[in-house]
This record gives C-alpha cells, sequence and structure tokens, in this order.
C-alpha cells in the first residue's frame, strides 16, 4: 500500500527592511556629518574595514547559494513526489479499466 505524503506549503517570501549604508571619508566628512545630522537627528558611528566588508559581500553570496541550492532540493523531491502519485493514479485507473472491460466480457 502506498504511503501518502502530502507536500507541504512553501513558506512565504522574505521582506526585508531597507538599510542605508554611507561611504565617509577625511574628504567628505563634515559635509556628511551636516547632511545626516539634518536627515536623521543624531550621529552614531559603526566602522567596518575593506576586507570586512568584503567577508561581509561574500557571506551574503554563500547564503544565497546555499538558499537557492535547498530550493533545488525542495523542487526535486516535490516533483518526485507528484511524479509517483501521478504514477500511481495511473496504475490504479488502468488497473480498473481492466476489471471494467472483463466483467463485461
Amino acid at each position: 500500500m502506498p504511503v501518502d505524503i502530502p507536500l507541504a506549503t512553501r513558506p512565504k517570501p522574505v521582506k526585508l527592511a531597507k538599510g542605508e549604508l554611507y561611504v565617509v571619508t577625511k574628504d567628505n566628512y563634515d559635509e556628511f556629518v551636516a547632511e545626516f545630522e539634518k536627515k536623521n537627528g543624531s550621529l552614531v558611528y559603526i566602522a567596518i574595514s575593506i576586507k570586512d566588508y568584503e567577508n561581509l559581500s561574500i557571506n551574503i553570496a554563500e547564503l544565497r547559494r546555499y538558499i537557492n541550492q535547498q530550493k533545488e532540493v525542495i523542487v526535486y523531491y516535490e516533483t518526485a513526489i507528484q511524479e509517483s502519485k501521478d504514477l500511481i493514479n495511473s496504475k490504479g485507473s488502468t488497473e480498473e479499466s481492466t476489471e471494467t472491460q472483463q466483467n463485461k466480457e
């Protein structure tokens, strides 16, 4: 007897909040501070080195790769389950139709 494996619903898509990064150098520091404080009120510093920014970018790309590969695995299993169900259903229909024909004879 075949086991009925239900397909799970997919999770809702990710909604990311908007964030802004600013490149501040010695050359644009004073102008940046004046505009930023005018727009946002207060100024807080979070510093990241160029190497750490590169690492952050690489990490995000790696997460994206992983998520895409997971999606491929999910689609593979969903397809395999659906094809199995279709095969079982078509065999059942063929057997029923054969039995009906034999009963008529």
